[in-house]
């Protein structure tokens, strides 16, 4: 076929194909221009989906009539007007693509009226084809109704979802932007019926209240306040605990100067930032806010503006990760974790006081009773002295081991249970990044050398790699083919199995190769390392010895997760305990 030039018709619809790929890609791009536009209410009116209607109304600052057919023509816009301008964008919309994409496949109409004008006025598109504006009444603002999308493409409107499926879609789609800007009040309604309202949010309460509402109640309470500042940069938002991780990642929210978008190198600095306190396979949930300079990063990479590209990638990275990571140390028991308030009758709260809901001695009568006093007077003993808990130490007193595996403490307000072994694990693991952190991991000498029968492979890594062992604190000397030498091992670790240890770290090496893979591996051996000195089960601890690891976690960063990610300890206030037993029901 010979060179020409496609129809104007076939043109904007093509165009449209990389705007407009389902009824939520509408809805996104009208929610853009309304908060471009300045508006401080939103309403969004959906029918059938989104394919049958979708109704964007907002109080913005309005067009003017003698620019609504501008507002329809390719690549017109008001947000830049020079190359400059592109450098440094700061609205969420930019090329002018977006409204005649959408007027080239559905019958649109826009009203609007500008502030201060006495009448608003109207423009009809049918499948690209403008009409003349014309005068009619709309209150100050925008209203863009998106009617029969594809109506003319039915080649793109047979791949369109099911009626509830495309409504899912533009539910997310609103949720998302809804927590992109706070001040703004959100509507949105389907087939007539209000589906979410959104009020605006001032104080950080209400901030809360709408991400819970977005979110669910679970992320909110279960949640991190971040708001860090350095370099120019800005991070604030909340990023929920390890231990309410996710099988998927469906519950990561970014927003870059109020722009949402999904950005690969802000993934994997949270994720790394999280690397030491997930379970396997586990995602982290977080909704983050990061403000900067608009020079410093270049908005327009991707044909959806999905995807962003930072000038400073490395800072970027490293600032958000810092930052996640500061927050994540902070997640150890504190007083206010384990002493909740309960409701007085009269509706204050106050401290909690727990009243038997029966006294069930009391009505002990006859024989029983006489048999108790009876026991009582054989086999008196001294009673113990009564222990109430230590308002000063969250996590309370100790006052038993069960089953070799966990300890049970008493605070004011209920009991702790703790895994002492994961517990005693983030321990050991903090303590030799620390170590590590400053240098080198302390060591200490074995009094009788131990002898290890190794592969000749493993034998020549050691012996290779020799440095490595040392920063880690093992000192290993290679006395045979097959054979090495154990001469000195990290003093946390001193009282563990050294042998399995060896080998473990060994085997780590191993799969990890070169010195320069160790050091970006070197927490993933310190965790292995950690593993082993830490307390195993069935190790029977005295009360001294449980109330000194008690206050060990209180003053370790992260002491909420094992290194593996799992819970260490948990909480069981005395309202909980009733309802286990039915009290005063």
């Amino acid at each position: 076929m010979p060179i020409r030039e496609l129809p104007q018709n076939l043109v904007n619809q093509i165009a449209a194909g990389e705007v407009v790929e389902r009824p939520a890609s509408v809805l996104k791009e009208l929610l853009e221009n309304s908060l471009d536009a300045g508006a401080g209410r939103i309403k969004v009116d959906v029918e059938g989906g989104g394919v049958r209607r979708i109704a964007v109304t907002d109080n913005g600052n309005g067009i003017s009539s003698d620019e609504l057919p501008l507002a329809l023509a390719r690549h017109a816009t008001s947000k830049i007007s020079s190359l400059t301008d592109l450098d440094a964008v700061q609205t969420l919309g930019f090329r002018g693509e977006a409204l005649p994409s959408m007027a080239s496949v559905s019958r649109l109409t826009v009203t609007s009226r500008q502030p201060g004008e006495k009448s608003g006025w109207k423009l009809m598109a049918d499948g690209g084809e403008l009409d003349r504006p014309a005068p009619a009444a709309h209150p100050e603002g925008t209203t863009v109704d998106v009617r029969d999308l594809f109506f003319n493409v039915p080649a793109r409107r047979k791949f369109l979802r099911t009626e509830k499926t495309e409504f899912s879609h533009i539910d997310k789609v609103f949720r998302k932007l809804a927590l992109s800007r706070f001040d703004v009040e959100w509507v949105l309604t389907h087939n007539r019926r209000e589906s979410l309202r959104l009020p605006a949010a001032a104080g950080r309460l209400e901030q809360e209240r709408r991400v819970a509402a977005v979110c669910g109640d679970a992320f909110i309470e279960s949640a991190i306040h971040v708001d860090y500042s350095a370099a120019g940069l800005r991070l604030h938002g909340w990023i929920a605990a390890p231990t309410f991780s996710r099988s998927q990642a469906d519950l990561q929210y970014f927003y870059l100067n109020g722009r949402m978008v999904s950005d690969k190198l802000v993934r994997h600095a949270v994720r790394h930032a999280y690397r030491d306190t997930l379970f396997h396979g586990r995602h982290p949930a977080y909704l983050l806010y990061l403000t900067m300079d608009p020079a410093q990063v270049d908005v327009n990479a991707h044909p959806a503006k999905h995807e962003v590209r930072f000038r400073d990638g490395r800072t970027v990275h490293d600032f958000v990760s810092h930052t996640v990571s500061r927050a994540l140390a902070e997640t150890r028991p504190a007083a206010e974790a384990v002493a909740p308030t309960r409701l007085h009758a009269e509706g204050a709260a106050g401290p909690v006081r727990h009243q038997p809901a029966l006294d069930m001695q009391s009505r002990a009568q006859g024989t029983v009773a006489e048999q108790v006093g009876l026991y009582r007077r054989l086999h008196e003993t001294p009673a113990p002295a009564p222990v109430t808990g230590d308002r000063d130490h969250p996590l309370g007193t100790a006052v038993a081991q069960v089953h070799g595996v966990y300890i049970v403490a008493q605070t004011p307000s209920g009991v702790v249970i703790v895994d002492m072994h994961a517990a005693h694990e983030r321990i050991v693991y903090e303590a030799l990044k620390e170590e590590a952190d400053n240098g080198q991991v302390r060591s200490q000498p074995l009094l009788v050398l131990m002898a290890l029968e190794v592969s000749e492979t493993e034998a020549e890594i050691a012996e290779r790699h020799a440095d490595a062992f040392r920063e880690f604190g093992l000192v290993l000397d290679r006395s045979g083919p097959a054979t090495l030498t154990v001469r000195e091992v990290p003093v946390l670790l001193a009282d563990t199995g050294i042998e399995q240890l060896v080998r473990d770290v060994i085997a780590d090496i191993v799969e990890h190769g070169s010195t320069a893979r160790l050091a970006e591996r070197r927490n993933e051996l310190l965790a292995t390392m950690a593993c082993h000195g830490s307390l195993r089960a069935n190790r029977q601890m005295t009360l001294p010895e449980m109330n000194a690891l008690l206050r060990q976690m209180e003053a370790t960063p992260r002491a909420d997760q094992c290194n593996h990610g799992r819970p260490t300890w948990t909480h069981l206030t005395m309202a909980e305990l009733d309802r286990l037993f039915l009290r005063g029901r």
